[in-house]
């Protein structure tokens, strides 16, 4: 069910033009159980946007399937308030909101914030004016950049910096705060990226976020002061379980180059021949292999203290490690030159075994007795710095392309004579040994 209300004559229907007050902002507030604080929360964004917002604006109430009388006070606050709409959904689910509310604006920009309203104010013209002016696609609240200012426990701030920084180590995400609830984009731009996103719940806009990043369009970040909200309704544990999940759907979509929406997209800087292919699969080979180690570290913790635990584990899974890098990432197959692989791979568990054993003597001397929960969050911190310095090692040393003996391409052309055998030890031709044109041999038509 979905109720409409033509905007009155006042300060935030001025009438359409082609830039200034003309312009037309929808904020959606995904609601679920949320009577008690409802009608406080959109009365005070109300008054905020109606006494100092430059733009026209609309507030709509997306209440996803709320059990309590959450849909009666939208109801009285559609009626009470000039620029207030509410709308009902029968499902549960912030995406399902958003999508529904955002797929069917007629905005020129869409926002959402959360209906506690733990975001200041203030920050809401800085997310939206780059979206407005054209310099942006999306704009996001971030809780974790330089000059935002943040309330909250321990527990949710080490969760939430575990979490983005695994969508940065794993995905290659460059935003630095996917959970804030209080994001914007350009409604065109998120039209067209909706049908692409597959996502119902919380990991909702950190897929949108991806699937925009990997269509080059332009996220512009905004510090914000947020105060955490002691009654949140969000379930922490199952949230994080279920963004793990959607993390390896996304991630299998980009490996296979699914993960792609029909829009146009700003040029990005192009990388290193080969690495957009090796990075996701380097990426998903070091979840699993990370994962693989704090199991081991967990089990061998029970009979043996940290520091060997932490060793022999590193030792199984880097071997593990550069198998799978030398077959699946770099394409290299085959027993020649294996141990060679697996040796120089050892520099990497040298590495990883400084940074973690310096890292858990660290914890244990500013914080005696720490417990297994921090050891682990501490391995992980330490893996993700030697995650990015092996896949360097490896792209630039270990599996560089001259090492392994790969030929340059030929150019085309008569001149170009036959195609290279494949070199024994590694795939032939792999997609990840671009050509390099500066390479071609001075005999070749293009250089004569």
């Amino acid at each position: 069910m979905v109720t409409d209300r033509a905007e009155p004559a006042g300060p935030s229907s001025s009438p359409p033009g082609p830039g200034g007050r003309g312009r037309l902002v929808e904020i959606a507030v995904p609601v679920y159980n949320e009577e008690h604080v409802l009608a406080h929360s959109v009365r005070r964004l109300h008054t905020y946007l109606e006494q100092t917002f430059p733009y026209r604006f609309r507030i709509t109430i997306a209440d996803n399937a709320s059990t309590d009388g959450t849909w009666r006070v939208a109801r009285d606050l559609e009626a009470e308030l000039p620029a207030v709409r509410a709308v009902r959904l029968e499902q549960k689910g912030r995406g399902r909101a958003l999508r529904h509310v955002w797929g069917t604006s007629d905005a020129d920009v869409v926002a959402y914030m959360d209906v506690d309203l733990s975001t200041d104010l203030d920050a809401f013209l800085p997310l939206v004016a780059p979206l407005i002016s054209g310099h942006s696609d999306l704009a996001i609240g971030s809780r974790l950049t330089r000059g935002s200012a943040v309330v909250r426990g321990p527990k949710r701030e080490v969760i939430s910096r575990c979490y983005n920084l695994l969508l940065r180590t794993t995905l290659a995400a460059r935003f630095t705060d996917a959970q804030c609830g209080f994001k914007a984009a350009r409604t065109q731009i998120v039209q067209a990226l909706l049908p692409s996103v597959e996502d119902e719940q919380w990991f909702f806009d950190t897929e949108l976020l991806l699937l925009a990043e990997r269509n080059g369009l332009r996220i512009h970040e905004v510090p914000v002061d947020w105060v955490d909200d002691p009654d949140s309704r969000v379930d922490v544990l199952r949230t994080a379980l279920d963004d793990l999940k959607g993390m390896a759907r996304v991630g299998r979509r980009m490996l296979t180059g699914a993960f792609r929406a029909p829009v146009g997209g700003r040029p990005a800087p192009r990388l290193p021949a080969g690495m957009a292919r090796q990075l996701p699969s380097f990426a998903i080979i070091g979840v699993f292999s990370t994962l693989a180690q704090l199991v081991l570290f967990v089990l061998l913790r029970t009979v043996m203290g940290p520091l060997r635990a932490n060793a022999l584990s590193l030792v199984i899974t880097t071997i593990g490690n550069t198998a799978a890098n030398r077959r699946f990432t770099f394409g290299v197959t085959g027993p020649r030159r294996a141990l060679r692989h697996q040796l120089e791979g050892g520099l990497a568990f040298l590495l990883g075994l400084a940074l973690s054993t310096g890292g858990l003597a660290l914890l244990h001397a500013l914080a005696p007795g720490a417990s297994r929960l921090v050891e682990v969050v501490a391995l992980v911190c330490a893996n993700g710095v030697a995650t990015l310095v092996r896949f360097l090692l490896m792209r630039a040393w270990i599996f560089h392309p001259r090492r392994l003996g790969h030929p340059t391409a030929p150019a085309a052309g008569p001149a170009a004579g036959p195609a290279p055998q494949p070199v024994s030890g590694h795939a032939a031709a792999p997609a990840v040994f671009a050509h390099d044109p500066s390479q071609t041999r001075p005999d070749t038509e293009e250089t004569r």
